[in-house]
């Protein structure tokens, strides 16, 4: 579609900004389309020496941008694409059904920033979670993830950040569409990361099956950025005598203290993360950089003194040693060994990594993030506040919660 351009000459003076205006409402009499207004520059003849104003005409093509700018004598008005509508940058999520991805798709749709797009396998495309999607206005795009990558770059073709928020079984197939995103020009790539902080080689297998993936964006030359979390507020939850937590508290919780209990640890409310990710990915401080956000950060002993605190109940405390941390690390990995299809077997090996990360070798904190090279997010966004760990219990013991996975199971 050929985009025309105009310029109009008049004379300076106090009605200048009237002409404009005047001008402006005959291109938008006269172009096909419906046209909206936006961003009108507040005028002053006495002071000002220029005046704006921005407008948007749907085409064929996309949105295309009008800019009307009257300066000293002349008031010219140019036109040209604007593929993205109102400057925004398109993103494309897989997982957004999932329990992070529902997470990161609310905090982007909340932002308004962004295009949204969620890319689903067809397996999925009829599933009544992705009609919801539909219903939030998200579009859609389908694909087979496992397919050729040449069969995926058409699919990725636009897109300017792609985020993945896959399960932990399958961080591997993310090698083949950071592929095909190289391919088809993505200008921010966003792996599923978010997780605890921990260091590649051989302390957490899930950990080194997500550097696997990072490793692999860096050697495509794909821009990127890594973004982990900490530790969940919502798997953090100990259980009181009362029963009042056990309809949030995940399958087989436990009130365990690990060691002394007095390892901290990054935690952030599940709610939060899609925040992060809305402020993390509209950033260009964060491009080809790691991210770390948190809302808190605690020991065990910590959340425990605060639930009896606001409960006015005591806990029960199952103190599980170093020892057994270990052991059951080596317990897990034997079974992995003997049943490597066993989906339950990874999960239980990738729990007891966690805590050995978490609380044996004290990984999760901020100066081990900032010791990795991580940017923190607290400092990046202060006048973002999340949700400390004190008002995530108040709303658990008021029954505002969710336990996660409850309709979905964690595999």
């Amino acid at each position: 579609m050929a985009v025309a351009s105009r310029t109009i000459t008049a004379p300076r003076s106090l009605l200048v900004a009237q002409y404009a205006i005047k001008v402006l409402r005959i291109l938008l009499a006269s172009e096909a389309g419906i046209c909206r207004l936006f961003d009108p520059n507040s005028y002053d003849a006495s002071t000002s020496t220029s005046i704006g104003v921005r407008y948007l005409r749907s085409s064929a093509t996309g949105f295309v941008r009008h800019d009307l700018v009257s300066t000293h004598s002349e008031v010219s008005v140019s036109i040209k694409p604007d593929l993205f509508g109102m400057d925004k940058q398109r993103v494309l999520l897989l997982g957004a059904t999932g329990e992070t991805g529902s997470s990161i798709l609310k905090g982007l749709l909340d932002f308004g920033k962004f295009e949204v797009e969620a890319l689903v396998r067809p397996s999925s495309a009829q599933k009544p979670d992705v009609k919801k999607l539909v219903e939030k206005g998200v579009q859609i795009r389908i694909a087979d993830t496992s397919g050729p990558v040449d069969d995926l770059v058409p699919v990725l073709s636009g897109v300017d950040i792609f985020i993945t928020a896959i399960s932990g079984t399958s961080q591997l197939a993310q090698i083949n569409i950071a592929t095909a995103a190289k391919k088809a020009g993505v200008k921010r790539f966003v792996p599923c990361c978010f997780a605890t902080i921990c260091p590649p080689g051989g302390v957490m297998a899930l950990r080194d099956d997500k550097e696997e993936v990072n490793n692999h964006i860096k050697k495509l030359f794909l821009p990127y950025t890594f973004i982990d979390i900490g530790f969940w507020y919502q798997f953090s939850i100990p259980i009181l005598p009362s029963g009042r937590t056990d309809y949030a508290v995940p399958p087989g919780g436990t009130n365990s203290i690990h060691g002394d209990g007095e390892a901290p640890n990054l935690l952030t409310d599940l709610r939060d993360i899609g925040k992060f990710v809305a402020h993390i990915v509209d950033d260009k401080r964060t491009l080809n950089k790691s991210v770390f956000g948190w809302g808190d950060l605690l020991t065990e002993n910590q959340i425990y003194s605060l639930l009896e605190e606001l409960s006015g109940e005591k806990l029960d405390r199952q103190i599980v040693s170093i020892k057994d941390i270990e052991a059951e690390v080596a317990q897990a990995t034997e079974l992995i060994t003997k049943e490597p299809d066993n989906v339950q077997n990874f999960i239980m090996m990738y729990s007891a990594q966690y805590n050995y990360s978490k609380y044996v070798r004290q990984d999760n904190t901020p100066e081990y993030a900032r010791y990795l090279g991580y940017l923190d997010a607290r400092e990046l966004y202060p006048d973002f506040t999340p949700k400390s760990f004190r008002d995530f219990l108040v709303e658990l013991l008021d029954g505002k919660m969710v336990r996660p996975y409850s309709s979905r199971g964690y595999a």
